[in-house]
């Protein structure tokens, strides 16, 4: 396959099968008729945002590198620009304003996990030195570029987040409801567990489908209030298994251009052992992100969606979900709303 970035792409990957510069991967596969599929879902006019408050889960206790957001305010005058009086020479403005801006980590809460943001070490040139490359052969270094590189400007040049916020991200999201399975209980669930808890609800995953898991852990998280217990987290709600070869054949096959969880990372983490002697930490983000180019949404709150659709024996909706289109970020916030 002749690209310029690379000479071989790893095994069971879809490198170049979108063009050879493709930016949003599985994304392509959500098109207009498909969109116009998902609105027909709309049949109450119901919202439900899908997003936890911002300032959730609270602390850096569960991700040690991401701190909760800090609010800035920009003097103005005697004082700051919040609940700032303007003033006229004729004294008559009757105006009070407020400004405020916030340092937010993209990953912090509810999230998009951009392309750039898990790749491998994988020998991308065929001459038996991995390098360290992301989706369709974008190096690390070179498109994506960080304050320990020598090049710059930072960010990703190429597979930004700002990307998967132009190709337009709402469809028909079908939220699996794992929590009515197994409640609180830890449970790892390969493709036989996803399969038994689609079937159980007698509904259908499509092409260009956004896949929702509801595990209730973000509900756990929310009544911590801003606390988390890591220990018992740890050990509570389904979770999917990333090592299920089954499974990500699945995830392969389906069509299904996104997967959105309300745990924080979709997958078991730490993953059972891998094979071999060197494997992936995280093997269905290497799976999705990676080889797939299919975007990861975690941390979000499907609690109130998931109650509206077992009363009403339904399990798809309108999903809107775009990410800050914010050029070069590898990840976003996001507020998803479902439309019932």
């Amino acid at each position: 396959m002749e690209n310029p970035r690379y000479k071989q792409r790893p095994p069971g990957s879809n490198w170049g099968d979108f063009g050879p510069d493709d930016q949003v991967g599985r994304m392509n596969l959500l098109t207009p008729e498909i969109r116009l599929k998902a609105i027909r879902e709309v049949e109450h006019g119901l919202t439900f945002c899908l997003s936890l408050p911002l300032d959730y889960p609270g602390g850096n206790k569960l991700f040690q590198h991401r701190k909760e957001p800090r609010f800035f305010h920009e003097r103005r005058g005697d004082g700051h620009n919040y609940n700032f009086r303007l003033s006229s020479v004729c004294g008559c403005f009757t105006d009070v304003v407020s400004d405020d801006a916030v340092m937010l980590y993209t990953q912090y809460s509810t999230q998009w996990d951009g392309l750039g943001h898990v790749g491998q070490m994988f020998d991308a040139n065929g001459d038996g030195l991995p390098e360290k490359v992301y989706y369709n052969g974008f190096r690390g270094g070179v498109e994506i570029v960080g304050p320990d590189d020598a090049s710059s400007p930072w960010g990703a040049k190429a597979i930004g987040i700002e990307r998967l916020a132009a190709a337009g991200v709402q469809g028909r999201g079908v939220l699996v409801d794992l929590e009515c399975l197994h409640g609180r209980e830890r449970a790892l669930v390969g493709y036989d567990g996803l399969m038994a808890a689609l079937d159980r609800q007698q509904a259908t995953v499509t092409q260009g489908d956004f896949l929702c898991l509801y595990t209730g852990f973000s509900d756990l998280v929310l009544e911590m209030n801003k606390e988390p217990d890591t220990e018992l987290l740890a050990r509570s709600c389904a979770v999917l298994d990333g090592r299920d070869e089954k499974l990500l054949q699945w995830i392969t096959d389906s069509g299904i251009v996104a997967i959105c969880a309300d745990n924080f990372a979709v997958e078991a983490y730490p993953a059972r052992p891998g094979q071999g002697e060197h494997y992936a930490a995280l093997p269905l983000h290497a799976h999705c992100l990676f080889k797939l180019g299919l975007n990861l949404g975690e941390f979000w709150h499907f609690g109130e969606l998931a109650k509206w659709l077992r009363e009403h024996r339904r399990s798809s909706f309108l999903l809107t979900a775009p990410p800050l289109r914010l050029p070069g970020a590898v990840g976003s916030p996001a507020t998803p709303i479902a439309t019932v």
